[in-house]
């Protein structure tokens, strides 16, 4: 795997490209926490028996990617990825058979088309989609979110990386 560019956003951005610069970054950080690490580490969990790993951590950022930026923000109506009725965290119970490659791949794929619904909407614009309690939200609320998810998450993702392998830091 190719380590992700991360870079800190510029101290002088305005106001969106700090908000994408800072959730780019959070992106980056999580590539690189998994990077270097076979699918059988990536689906390690960790601390048994909770079910919680960095693969599953990636397919749950793909999820809350598509959730936010696709049903909320422009209004798709698509199925969960990972989720069912059954299951609404299948994403945190990875199997034997799930890879790095499905997910990453997925992951990657959620955020291509973040970037474009985003693109077309100003910070203050309203969602087309709302949310649970029936309100919409504008951008640059759904952008604080999910730097604040990710940030939470790799944090989560520090603490999985150096129990497996002892890699600490960034």
């Amino acid at each position: 795997m190719t380590t992700e560019e991360r870079s800190v956003p510029a101290l002088d951005a305005a106001g969106r490209q700090m908000l994408e610069g800072w959730l780019d970054h959070h992106r980056a950080t999580l590539a690189m926490k998994c990077e270097g690490l076979t699918d059988a580490q990536l689906r390690e969990a960790s601390v048994p028996p909770s079910e919680f790993s960095l693969l599953g951590l990636v397919r749950h950022l793909a999820e809350n990617e598509r959730g936010w930026f696709r049903e909320v923000l422009a209004g798709e109506k698509l199925p969960p990825i990972y989720g069912t009725d059954e299951d609404p965290d299948g994403e945190f119970h990875v199997t034997d058979t799930d890879t790095w490659d499905e997910a990453r791949s997925t992951w990657l794929g959620e955020i291509e088309a973040a970037r474009a619904n985003a693109a077309g909407v100003g910070l203050d614009d309203l969602s087309v989609g709302v949310g649970r309690q029936g309100t919409p939200f504008n951008l640059r609320w759904i952008y604080t979110h999910m730097i604040e998810e990710y940030a939470r998450h790799n944090g989560h993702a520090n603490l999985l990386r150096e129990r497996i392998d002892g890699a600490t830091g960034a």
